[in-house]
């Protein structure tokens, strides 16, 4: 940082630190892109995403920043957040027009009804007969408990690890290196997991239970 930079990369929190600790100038951006920025302005972080900003934009200058959001749901009021970094003639690519979804063509999706008493031994059930012995599966729970009770029940057939915010961010390395390289089959997890993994041929993805 001392010595200057072209791109920065960072969290809101992160950056902040680095602005209040005299450490990053940012008045001389010419470009700024928030990514995920329905949970970005969602999640408690829209007062540090504008703070942030405050300094690098100036009302009606044409010297602002170019910006660019991206997001995979953008709901109405993400837009009128947005119009404070726009300018006026903004343009606006959506990929899902007026379908309210857009899944790929080559997913199956399927539901089964089961008591949470039964779970582990269907799971492992299900696993044995979609993803077969080597196939990659995720399972997405909704807490970290279950993650890791389901990660230790004897009932599941298949070698399998537990990914949450628990987790050291080291061991969450180490558990997805060996996820990849097929070292174990099943990564059990909560939403830690849900955005930006970029993992190949996973054959098959449960939701333990409908999705918040």
């Amino acid at each position: 940082l001392k010595s200057g930079i072209d791109i920065l990369v960072g969290t809101p929190g992160r950056i902040k630190d680095h602005i209040q600790n005299s450490k990053l100038e940012l008045s001389s951006v010419k470009h700024v892109v928030l990514d995920e920025v329905d949970h970005m302005l969602d999640m408690g972080f829209a007062d540090q995403v504008e703070e942030i900003l405050g300094s690098s934009y100036k009302k009606g200058s044409e010297k602002n920043p170019q910006t660019l959001l991206f997001s995979a749901t953008c709901p109405r009021w993400v837009y009128d957040v947005a119009k404070k970094y726009m300018k006026d003639e903004y343009e606006q690519i959506d990929l899902i027009g007026k379908k309210t979804q857009r899944t790929a063509t080559t997913v199956e999706h399927l539901a089964i009804q089961c008591r949470s008493s039964q779970r582990a031994g269907v799971l492992g059930d299900i696993i044995q007969v979609y993803s077969g012995s080597r196939g990659r599966t995720i399972v997405f729970c909704e807490t970290k408990k279950e993650a890791n009770e389901l990660a230790m029940n004897a009932s599941l057939k298949q070698d399998a690890q537990s990914l949450h915010g628990d987790i050291p961010q080291k061991q969450r390395e180490i558990t997805l290196k060996g996820f990849r390289n097929g070292v174990f089959e099943v990564l059990i997890a909560t939403n830690v997991a849900a955005r930006g993994l970029d993992i190949p041929e996973v054959d098959l993805v449960i939701q333990c239970s409908p999705p918040k």
